[in-house]
């Protein structure tokens, strides 16, 4: 929380805070720098930046590279470092001081410098030229574009897009709602026809029993829904048997045209012998 009054008022509220249930008590720290989870919330001059906040105590390990790990554990882990690091990090500045210790922690858990490189150009290719000698954004604009992006807030013109829309009159309302139709319209021309749309399918263990299934099926069907809609819904009763172990085991005889095949290349390999 931000407080505006004395450091002394803010204790006495806290205090009080804690005489309110023997069994819950509040643990405050006051000061311009204060850590929430993995952010650490510093107010300067009244405006509230956030960054990535480490641990006094914490070593700067992470999954060595000599580890039997697949390659792609080690891209993920730079840059998952990275894309905290641009979401946490509420100005250029602070990115670049975190980007630093990123690289420093990765170099010293044994990743090749090349490779660090790679996967940083690779996580910055969306915003910045493929000419670029460095492996990382440059200015403020390209950090800013990118942090938007992947903290998923709306740019500056989306939010203009938004103002102008939620501004439009009641008599405006009725464009809004055709043109979502026309959308709605679009999207069910586009998918594909349900082959199994208006179909009933049924499944059944056939049995010697069940010889009249099927006709009995279709007779109930057409003496429970008649006069009703239902009836435009077509019934398809079918059995879902398996070819049996015999069957299967069976070795069937081959078709006739690949056996007369057969019988030719026999003879002709026969007369070729005798001529030799």
């Amino acid at each position: 929380m931000t407080w505006n009054k004395s450091e002394n008022e803010l204790k006495k509220v806290l205090d009080n805070a804690n005489t309110w249930h023997p069994n819950i008590k509040l643990e405050y720290k006051i000061g311009k720098s204060l850590p929430f989870l993995d952010i650490l919330l510093t107010n300067i001059n009244g405006t509230l930046s956030t960054s990535v906040y480490h641990k006094p105590a914490a070593e700067p390990y992470v999954v060595p590279f000599i580890s039997d790990h697949p390659r792609h554990v080690f891209e993920n882990i730079v840059q998952t470092s990275l894309r905290r690091a641009i979401k946490y990090s509420s100005t250029f500045q602070l990115f670049n001081d975190e980007r630093r210790y990123i690289k420093s922690t990765f170099l010293y858990n044994g990743y090749p410098s090349s490779f660090i490189d790679n996967i940083f150009r690779k996580f910055f290719s969306g915003y910045i030229s493929s000419r670029s000698f460095l492996p990382f954004i440059g200015n403020e604009d390209q950090f800013l574009h990118m942090r938007i992006a992947l903290s998923g807030q709306p740019s500056r013109q989306q939010s203009q897009v938004e103002m102008r829309i939620a501004t439009l009159t009641t008599d405006d309302e009725h464009l809004i709602e055709e043109l979502e139709n026309k959308q709605e319209a679009t999207i069910q021309e586009k998918k594909k026809p349900n082959e199994f749309q208006n179909k009933l399918i049924i499944h059944y263990t056939h049995e010697k029993r069940f010889n009249t299934r099927k006709r009995d099926l279709h007779r109930i069907f057409q003496e429970t829904f008649a006069n009703t809609s239902i009836l435009e819904t077509k019934l398809i009763v079918g059995n879902r048997n398996q070819k049996s172990t015999m069957k299967e085991l069976i070795r069937k005889r081959p078709r006739e045209a690949i056996l007369k095949s057969k019988a030719k290349a026999s003879m002709i390999n026969d007369k070729k012998k005798s001529g030799l």
